[in-house]
């Protein structure tokens, strides 16, 4: 572990430089997504929410909203891919609707490589391996993403975040980052069905009625 300290200084100023670089470009994505989420839909066009980062420390994530606002239609409740806007689709398929995360790196609440901040109401059902998620920063892409994002199993998302905390250093990030890359351009793990985009993550034992009554209905990973 304590080769590992020097990297993880020089990931947060790489991160920062990054982040820095990248803000002009993506600042005029991010203002072109917002006027054609606004001419389509009602409702904001930024989608903010808890998730549990380093530690399990709670912070506020930001995302491009790719759905309505609506969850049901006459009574019946809306999968992810019912919801999901024609201007949405796109904005996924292109991974713009992770580039307001950028402003979770200034705040050195994300890095742009670490397994995915997951919802808060999953962090009761962990099993004390896979809560070794949280011993590093969250990514805005990571080792289960560039290995089959939504095309996999919670089980298997988990194993390989958990295995990028033990192995993380600079040539693995440099990998995952052009991994990344290129899913972006094949577009490839963007949904797990027809259905949704990631079924809800129920534990590895029957969560309480406390967890149940908690957990939203709408899932982004």
């Amino acid at each position: 572990m304590l080769l590992m300290k020097p990297y993880r200084f020089i990931k947060h100023f790489l991160d920062i430089l990054l982040a820095l670089l990248l803000c002009v470009p993506a600042g005029l994505i991010i203002l072109v997504c917002y006027i054609a989420i606004k001419v389509e839909t009602k409702g904001p066009a930024f989608f903010v929410q808890e998730r549990p980062g380093y530690k399990g420390q709670i912070f506020k994530i930001y995302k491009l909203r790719t759905m309505r606002v609506e969850t049901e239609k006459n009574g019946r409740p809306l999968s992810d891919m019912e919801r999901m806007t024609n201007t949405g689709r796109i904005i996924r398929k292109c991974s713009f609707d992770e580039l307001p995360q950028l402003l979770n790196i200034f705040r050195l609440e994300m890095s742009f490589i670490g397994p995915r901040p997951l919802l808060v109401s999953y962090l009761p059902l962990y099993t004390p391996e896979q809560n070794r998620r949280h011993d590093v920063l969250p990514g805005i892409s990571g080792w289960a993403q560039v290995s089959g994002r939504n095309e996999l199993s919670w089980e298997q998302k988990f194993e390989r975040d958990v295995w990028y905390v033990d192995h993380f250093s600079f040539l693995l990030d440099m990998k995952i980052f052009g991994k990344t890359i290129i899913n972006v351009f094949k577009r490839q793990g963007i949904d797990a069905g027809v259905n949704d985009t990631m079924p809800v993550f129920t534990g590895n034992v029957i969560p309480t009625k406390e967890v149940k009554s908690n957990a939203p209905q709408v899932v982004h990973s």
